[in-house]
């Protein structure tokens, strides 16, 4: 290997263990309690799963509670259960009643408060999915907002419960990194709008004209096995002239 090429390869070896670290490091500082619904569709339900890391250096995580909201409630919660954690669904009086799918609401599930055992909790660069299904779903537009408690081993408790607002305060300060004060930004997520019934029939007039040209598509794989058996036979006739040919070389020399 010459001395050009082998310095080209140290220095796309060494860029992109460096990009690595730079990833690894922004991973770290980004890590946050967070949210990701399988569906948003207005009316519907979907499945609620909470990414929750460790963050601590000396302690483990061994309580999540979730809050639900209770302007928009959602009136159906299950939790998925997980191995060494206990799940406790929290149901009280809303603040004020409110119009549910033609329903007047006044009671609700408002928090999920899971507890760890010995065994479960989690550790250092460690994390943990907590599922739940719940519906239905507000109108369309909605921001879905769920404050997290992140309890520890050391008894210290993190809220994840910054609103959009507050994180954007926090990361234009100007104040040094160390005075600046920390963001918890609360896992949320925004409602879209309900799936369309006429979607079906829209698809209708797309299926009619793939019917219309199946037969096309029939004959151009008859055209296939039809030149398929015209180069088999020109092969054949090939490989019959070259064994004659043979043959007849064989025969001129004796």
């Amino acid at each position: 290997m010459n001395t050009s090429l082998r310095r080209t390869l140290k220095t796309t070896a060494a860029a992109t263990l460096a990009a690595g670290f730079l990833a690894a490091g922004a991973a770290a500082a980004s890590a946050h309690v967070t949210v990701d619904p399988s569906a948003t569709s207005e009316g519907g339900f979907t499945k609620l799963t909470f990414s929750v890391p460790n963050e601590s250096d000396t302690a483990k995580t061994n309580r999540l509670e979730v809050k639900l909201p209770t302007d928009t409630p959602l009136t159906s919660v299950s939790v998925l259960p997980i191995e060494g954690w206990k799940a406790q669904l929290i149901t009280t009086t809303l603040p004020k009643p409110v119009e549910v799918a033609g329903a007047t609401v006044t009671k609700a599930p408002t928090s999920v408060v899971w507890t760890a055992d010995a065994a479960h909790q989690i550790g250092q660069h460690q994390f943990q999915m907590f599922t739940l299904s719940v519906g239905r779903l507000p109108a369309a537009g909605t921001t879905v907002t769920l404050p997290a408690a992140q309890g520890y081993t050391d008894g210290t408790t993190v809220n994840w419960a910054d609103a959009a607002e507050h994180q954007h305060a926090s990361t234009s300060s100007t104040a040094p990194a160390s005075e600046a004060e920390e963001s918890h930004p609360a896992p949320a997520f925004v409602t879209t709008a309900a799936e369309s019934e006429g979607a079906h029939a829209e698809a209708s007039p797309a299926a009619t004209q793939a019917s219309a040209v199946a037969p096309a598509s029939s004959t151009s794989s008859s055209g296939g096995d039809t030149a398929g058996w015209v180069g088999l036979a020109a092969g054949l006739i090939g490989l019959a002239a070259g064994v004659t040919a043979l043959a007849r070389t064989r025969a001129s020399k004796r």
